[in-house]
């Protein structure tokens, strides 16, 4: 059985973890809540496929980036 806490299998799909993309890549973010929006906008890309409902998850990610965006431009 899977340890669905400390190491679930969506998260460990091909050579490199999911977290360590993520804090990788919001290692240089403006602030704490652009790090957070961007996490996310990954964490559901990175794991779509393996998860059972792409769709959802390409719609979640949308949500954040667009989030995203809308703080970069000042509209949050």
């Amino acid at each position: 059985m899977s340890d669905q806490v400390n190491s679930p299998s969506h998260y460990k799909q091909g050579r490199t973890e999911a977290i360590e993309v993520i804090e990788d890549a919001v290692a240089g973010a403006d602030d704490v809540v652009s790090g957070y929006l961007l996490g996310q906008t990954l964490k559901y890309l990175l794991r779509m496929w393996h998860k059972g409902n792409s769709l959802q998850d390409a719609q979640k990610a949308d949500w954040y980036l667009r989030r995203l965006i809308a703080r970069m431009q000042g509209n949050a």
